[in-house]
């Protein structure tokens, strides 16, 4: 048992290094080296115990998250804070979520893209998603964090790119049981939850549906502009859907998807 422990040790390690999208595994682990320095994580004993942890929190979250009323009428570094969101995160749930979804999706997106254009791409669309979060929210003064704007902009990217890629989902409502369907069902699916959601959702702290859905809509567009013609191309006689030469099955993802929070 020890030697089959090592040898999948030793292959988890050659695949990391090996690895052709080192930017998603790097933005995963800038994400998780952040929240665990951070109050929220609870492992630095500098922000304290109690009422004075839970301030330091709240103070923190303001700090470095999206403020959508001091956005546009605040001092002009409040512009940077919706790129400085991307990385904090408000619990352990909030981040494992969100990791879990970068991970499964973000990989073959930005094979596909390139690092370079991946990353501009996840970050450039991350702030639209927070920014258009706060213009619906002008006046709100509850700080807004979590990578979940720019996630679901993979989401939607990948919709496009990959629409026929089998996707294994985890669906609370058919007891977790572990179930295979193409990205073009599971994706939309879960955009649908998102708006009916948004609908439902009360105001105060809680999860921001309006910056998933923008997020999607964004990764979803850019994708279509983009690579439309690529595709187009490679589409055979009599109009066969070309597929993109590579296997398409996809790392497990629990339903519904990752979350991004407003924080009190």
């Amino acid at each position: 048992m020890i030697g089959n422990r090592n040898t999948t040790a030793v292959r988890t390690l050659r695949s990391l290094r090996g690895t052709s999208a080192p930017m998603t595994y790097t933005l995963i682990a800038v994400c998780c080296l952040i929240f665990l320095l951070g109050p929220a994580s609870g492992f630095t004993p500098s922000y304290g115990t109690g009422d004075a942890l839970a301030a330091a929190q709240r103070a923190y979250f303001r700090r470095w998250g999206v403020v959508p009323a001091d956005l546009f009428d605040g001092p002009a570094r409040e512009v940077l804070t919706p790129a400085t969101a991307l990385f904090i995160h408000g619990s352990w749930v909030h981040l494992l979520g969100n990791m879990l979804f970068l991970f499964v999706f973000g990989a073959m997106t930005e094979e596909r893209m390139g690092r370079v254009e991946f990353t501009l791409f996840y970050l450039g669309c991350g702030y639209l998603a927070l920014l258009g979060y706060a213009a619906a929210n002008a006046s709100s003064q509850q700080s807004l964090v979590g990578a979940s704007g720019a996630i679901s902009a993979v989401l939607g990217a990948f919709l496009y790119l990959f629409p026929s890629a089998r996707v294994t989902s985890l669906l609370p409502f058919l007891l977790f049981l572990p179930l295979r369907f193409p990205a073009w069902v599971v994706l939309p699916f879960w955009a649908a939850l998102q708006w009916l959601a948004l609908g439902q959702a009360p105001a105060g702290p809680g999860v921001a549906y309006l910056a998933h859905l923008v997020g999607f809509g964004l990764g979803f567009g850019y994708a279509w502009v983009r690579y439309r013609k690529k595709k187009g191309a490679k589409r055979g006689l009599g109009g066969a859907v070309a597929g993109d030469g590579r296997a398409t099955k996809v790392r497990t993802a629990p339903a519904p998807a990752p979350e991004g929070e407003n924080q009190p």
